[in-house]
Parts: structure tokens; C-alpha cells; sequence
């Protein structure tokens, strides 16, 4: 291999290195830098000397010129993630600096290699998980009535204190080594989100906190309030969590009537538009944080004017009624059914595919197809249409969910009705 085939290949290797790399002479004078190096200097130059390395940095970190000129072996590493906080002008008050780590290494008496990396968002997250830290020490400090539990980074349990005992009925002596899921029955609760989840949040922000049911030991549900807190063996690495579990009481009646208000349709007692909306909100994190996949049914009785025409409306009333309880009690356990106005409906189907969503659509449309409502002449039938789609074909787009799956409904009202439209042309 020639010298020159030698030096295009180091400078393609410098060009695609993710991270900043220059090499400048022991008086910061540049001799070679990348793109990923200049896009971090150059902002920080201003009337500086952008060429020389020491002064380029001067305002932010003018002690890497000491640093440097105090190393005197000939080679070796200067220094290792050196810290460079940055304010470029936003102002530290109203948001998270800049944050540069550079690594400096002496390659020889005149030659020094750096490199520069973007390392803002570590140190948010390394905040994040000292401010937990500090919380959670208050909370053990103050607090006698919470039962805690330590996990591993396999969520079996290392040790529980005795409150565990008393707030969920197991012997927190024995549940040492067991999965903490399966103690608890974390999984099977329908909380939003799973245990599971909440240990991905707190690894990434270093705690979360959420409220919902929970099962006693010998069946009895309470009000939990679980805390999970990431620990950290060293500055950087995790090595389990903690769980706190509080039994506190649920919202009372009168906020619960007035939420009811708020979130059901007043005829049916299905959710409302604004509750799916909230809901289909919340779905949608999960997809991006989680990768969690949730569909969307909608359905439109065919004919239903015909029926308050001919019927009456309060016949009319109680065959939406019937829907409703038809279609709810095929749910999943995370399901919500909601009415979206007249005799349009929808069902938002948390994990389902759209496979899933489409077999459920089909048990739907035999249900209504069941239904009967007895009037004053004569027994009165429904039929409905269905359309479903995905978040996935719809790219993470909710009013995109909902057009999709708005189109396939009335693509299966052309087709004839009282059918599940598919794509592929298939009815149902």
C-alpha cells in the first residue's frame, strides 16, 4: 500500500468519524481537523482564532491550555472527557447548556490529538438521577409507612422491608430472590404503564411515579402508589432499582363523578370524543418510547336514521345502548370504546396489531348483528360497517389513524355494509 493510498484512507476515516477529532501542536495550532470537530468549534470561536485549539475554547475552557502545558511526559493521555459547559447565547436560566466532553492525548513532544463530543444530554439525564437520588433519600429519611423494596437489573427481588409485609401480604422475608412482577402481579393489573415500562423510564430519567391498582396477597385491591427509582453503582452504571409502594386513597366520589362527567358519553356511558382523544394521546407515547404498537376500530350502523324514523328515538336510544355493552364486553382489558357522535363508535386497542384489530372488528360485527330491541311494532335489527387502521401505517399521525381508518369504514359502506373492510379486498 502507497503512502498516498495510506493518507486518503485516514482522511476518509476522519471525514465518517462520528465524533470530533483534530491534531494540533503542543501550542493548540490545528493541523488536521474533521467535520464533527469543526461544527463543535466554530460556533465557539467567534473573533477568536478558530485554528488554534486553546483559543478556541478560551472563553469556555481556559484552563485545557494548562492542562496541557502542566503534562510533561512525552506521550500519554492529558485528559479523559474533560467537561466543556457552553452557553451559546440561549442563556442557562431558560434551558440546559451545551456540554462538550474533550479527551486530549500527547502523541509526542509536539503533537496532541483531541477529540470533542456532544455529551448535553448525558448530563441531563445524570441530574435527573441525582435529583432522584436526593428525593428518595428525603423519602426513606421522613417516611416509616411505605413498603420498599430493592430489585435487581433483573427484577428479582435482593431484600423488602416489613412494611411490605403488611401493605401486600407477602413475607417480605421469603420474596428475596423472586420476580418482582410476579409477586406484585404487575403484569396482569392493567396499569398504564407496566412495571416493565416504568423500569425502562427510570433507567433513561432515573425515577417514575405513577398511581394505580394493586392486589393484596389474599386477593383485596388498594390504591398503590409505586415509585421506581434507578440506583447507581457508580456515576454511570446501574446496578438495580428501588420500588416504593404506598396504599393511598383513591380520588373520592365526588371528583370520580365529576371525571365520569367529563370523560362518558351521558346516553351510552361509553368515553366521549375528549377521553379517546386524551387516551389515543397517551397511546401515542408509548408507541415512540416503547416501540408499543395500538390500532383503531371505527364502526357506523348502517341504516340507524331509518330506525329513529320508523322506531322512534327512544328505540333508537336503547339500540345504541345495546352497541355499547355489546362491544365493551369484548374488549381487552385496556380497551376503550367511545362514541364518537350519533351512531358512530370507535375502540382504541393498546398493543394490538392490525391482524388483531381486525379479528376483534369481526367478533364486533356478529355481536351487533345479534343485537335485538323490541318497539311497539316489532322487533328492530342493526348491522354495522367497520374500518381499522394502525399507527404504524399511519406513521405516528392520531388524525392520520383516524382518517385511515374514517376511509376504510366508508370503503366497506360501498362495498355493501355489515362488513370489516381489508385492504387486500377481502370482506368479511
Amino acid at each position: 500500500m502507497s503512502d498516498r493510498s495510506s493518507e486518503e484512507e485516514l482522511l476518509e476515516f476522519l471525514y465518517a468519524c462520528p465524533v470530533g477529532l483534530l491534531e494540533c501542536n503542543a501550542a493548540g495550532d490545528i493541523a488536521m481537523i474533521n467535520p464533527h470537530a469543526m461544527q463543535h468549534l466554530l460556533p465557539l470561536t467567534g473573533s477568536r482564532d478558530a485554528s488554534n485549539l486553546f483559543s478556541a475554547l478560551e472563553q469556555h475552557a481556559p484552563e485545557l491550555r494548562s492542562i496541557a502545558n502542566d503534562f510533561r511526559p512525552d506521550t500519554g493521555k492529558i485528559c479523559d472527557g474533560h467537561r466543556i459547559y457552553v452557553d451559546l447565547g440561549t442563556g442557562r436560566k431558560v434551558g440546559s447548556p451545551q456540554v462538550l466532553s474533550c479527551t486530549l492525548v500527547k502523541l509526542g513532544p509536539d503533537r496532541l490529538m483531541a477529540t470533542l463530543a456532544d455529551v448535553s444530554e448525558q448530563v441531563v439525564q445524570e441530574r435527573r438521577l441525582r435529583q432522584a437520588d436526593t428525593w428518595f433519600a428525603t423519602l426513606l429519611d421522613s417516611v416509616n409507612g411505605y413498603a420498599t423494596v430493592e430489585i435487581d437489573s433483573d427484577r428479582k427481588i435482593v431484600s423488602a422491608n416489613v412494611c411490605f409485609t403488611q401493605l401486600t401480604g407477602h413475607d417480605h422475608l421469603e420474596v428475596a430472590g423472586q420476580d418482582l412482577d410476579t409477586v406484585l402481579g404487575a403484569e396482569a393489573s392493567g396499569q398504564v404503564p407496566r412495571l416493565g415500562e416504568q423500569i425502562e423510564i427510570a433507567e433513561r430519567d432515573g425515577w417514575h411515579l405513577q398511581e394505580g391498582w394493586q392486589q393484596r396477597a389474599g386477593g383485596e385491591h388498594y390504591w398503590c402508589q409505586r415509585l421506581v427509582v434507578a440506583r447507581s453503582k457508580s456515576e454511570m452504571t446501574r446496578s438495580g432499582f428501588f420500588v416504593v409502594l404506598r396504599d393511598v386513597p383513591q380520588h373520592n366520589e365526588g371528583t370520580a363523578d365529576l371525571q365520569r362527567l367529563l370523560m362518558s358519553d351521558p346516553l351510552t356511558g361509553a368515553a366521549n370524543r375528549r377521553h379517546l382523544s386524551q387516551s389515543m394521546q397517551q397511546e401515542q407515547t408509548h408507541w415512540r418510547d416503547f416501540q408499543q404498537p395500538f390500532s383503531l376500530i371505527v364502526l357506523d350502523l348502517d341504516h340507524f336514521k331509518s330506525v329513529n324514523d320508523i322506531h322512534g328515538h327512544p328505540v333508537g336510544d336503547l339500540l345504541l345502548c345495546g352497541v355499547v355493552t355489546a362491544c365493551a364486553m369484548l374488549l381487552p382489558p385496556r380497551g376503550l370504546f367511545a362514541r364518537l357522535g350519533g351512531e358512530e363508535f370507535a375502540a382504541l386497542l393498546p398493543r394490538f396489531d392490525r391482524e388483531e384489530a381486525l379479528a376483534l372488528a369481526e367478533e364486533m360485527r356478529k355481536a351487533i348483528a345479534a343485537l335485538t330491541v323490541a318497539s311497539s311494532i316489532g322487533i328492530v335489527e342493526a348491522t354495522a360497517s367497520f374500518g381499522c387502521a394502525t399507527i404504524d401505517e399511519a406513521q405516528g399521525s392520531i388524525d392520520g389513524l383516524l382518517a385511515l381508518a374514517d376511509a376504510r369504514l366508508y370503503s366497506a359502506k360501498r362495498a355493501g355494509r355489515n362488513r370489516v373492510h381489508r385492504v387486500e379486498g377481502r370482506a368479511a
